[in-house]
């Protein structure tokens, strides 16, 4: 981290769930600008009533305030983001650490179009095991899939 501490601690869904979810939205509307505002808005909802709850979810804290998170499938990463103003600092690098730790290995899919995401990925040791021109929601954005052996 960058001359500052983090705190990474379990999702509460009582005090956790409408920041997370304002973090990914922001984090999204950023990362993923191809997807277009009113489907991410559908997908927020998704985040909020079904994803997150049911993943096993790390929350990065800086002075109590969370800043990022790391949504686990058992070691596939279903998610990770962190607040647009936090990113750059280290706060995705040590959340993904943090999984490594827990889990040993970790998959995850990523939108190729991210090419911030990937060029982090990639730097962490990721490496591209397979790729799709669909994503999950059958629509035309390409994913790649990726692996990292702890």
């Amino acid at each position: 981290m960058k001359n500052r501490d983090v705190v990474i601690r379990p999702f509460d869904a009582v005090t956790d769930l409408e920041k997370l979810s304002k973090i990914w939205f922001d984090a999204s509307l950023q990362a993923h600008p191809f997807i277009g505002e009113p489907r991410l808005v559908e997908q927020r909802r998704l985040i909020e009533e079904k994803y997150l709850p049911k993943a096993e979810t790390w929350v990065a804290c800086h002075d109590g305030e969370a800043i990022g998170f790391i949504s686990l499938l058992g070691s596939f990463v279903g998610g990770i983001f962190v607040a647009p103003d936090q990113q750059g600092l280290g706060v995705g690098r040590r959340l993904i650490a943090h999984a490594l730790n827990q889990k040993g290995e970790l998959s995850l899919e990523v939108y190729t179009a991210n090419e911030q995401a990937v060029r982090f990925y990639t730097s962490l040791g990721f490496q591209q095991v397979s790729q799709r021109d669909l994503d999950s929601f059958g629509y035309p954005f390409p994913n790649a899939t990726l692996f990292l052996k702890g």
